[in-house]
């Protein structure tokens, strides 16, 4: 029987990838924050990335709507986090689905290297359609957590962002100004109109 100190990880890790997906305003990035806040008090290194392009609150730290914050490094590409995370214990990254497709295997990579890696974002876009490469990492994630908001106009729990400016961009960053959450059937009723 191998020894109880190869099983607290103190000399072996065990890579996995964990994605939080769901709507926005679901409380994606708040449990984000919560698991990497965790991981910090255990002291463990942790890293947090986020894509350059997100802006909205911080330049450089993730944030969630309700305020909540942590220190990130905004990189430009999949394959930076790859270089800048290798040592990190737990890594997270927010708004994954604005990264390309090389993030699943990045994903793969620094679980194969035994590192937790923890992934947020939408998993569908304000079609209705998946969005990004959130379909590829919910499936090769060893745990997937979906989370929901509320649909502002029934109360039921919320199925996708529904967009409420004009623009038919897949990618327009927002907030409450620009999306609302709506459950299936309050998003069909809007959307047939």
């Amino acid at each position: 029987m191998p020894n109880s100190k190869e099983y607290s990880g103190e000399f072996m890790r065990r890579g996995r990838v964990e994605v939080i997906c769901g709507s926005m305003f679901s409380g994606k990035t708040e449990e984000l924050i919560r698991r990497m806040k965790r991981a910090k008090l255990s002291k463990q290194k942790v890293e947090i990335f986020k894509p350059s392009i997100d802006v909205r609150y911080s330049e450089e730290d993730v944030v969630s709507h309700e305020g909540n914050a942590i220190p990130s490094t905004p990189v430009e590409s999949a394959a930076s986090i790859l270089l800048m995370g290798s040592d990190a214990d737990v890594l997270g990254i927010d708004e994954a689905q604005f990264f390309d497709s090389q993030i699943v295997d990045v994903c793969n990579e620094l679980a194969s290297r035994g590192t937790r890696v923890i992934v947020a974002g939408l998993d569908l876009d304000f079609k209705g359609n998946p969005f990004g490469p959130m379909p590829q990492l919910c499936a090769i994630a060893d745990d997937v957590t979906k989370v929901h908001a509320i649909c502002v106009r029934c109360g039921a729990l919320a199925y996708v962002s529904h967009r409420i400016v004009a623009g038919d961009r897949q990618v327009m960053l927002g907030e409450t100004h620009e999306y609302e959450p709506l459950c299936r059937q309050c998003y069909a009723e809007v959307t047939q109109r």
